[in-house]
């Protein structure tokens, strides 16, 4: 399974939630705190990315980075 990793800049994010509802692992929630703007921000629920880009593609201001570990080399 490939495995990705995001970063939110919780500062950017309004919590629209378009990020939570486009995930097809179910990774993001809605933070409990707010941003210095006044709106709660996504978060990482689960530690199960696989680095779909959904997340990022939806999110109307760029607030969201997808990386994905490298995929491991077989043995020839």
């Amino acid at each position: 399974m490939i495995k990705g990793y995001i970063a939110i800049d919780k500062e950017i994010c309004k919590g629209c939630e378009l990020c939570i509802e486009a995930c097809p692992q179910g990774s993001l929630i809605l933070s409990q705190s707010i941003n210095h703007r006044g709106y709660r921000y996504a978060e990482l629920k689960e530690d199960n990315c696989t680095g779909c880009t959904n997340c990022a593609l939806v999110c109307p201001d760029a607030a969201i980075m997808v990386y994905r570990a490298a995929k491991a080399k077989k043995a020839v």
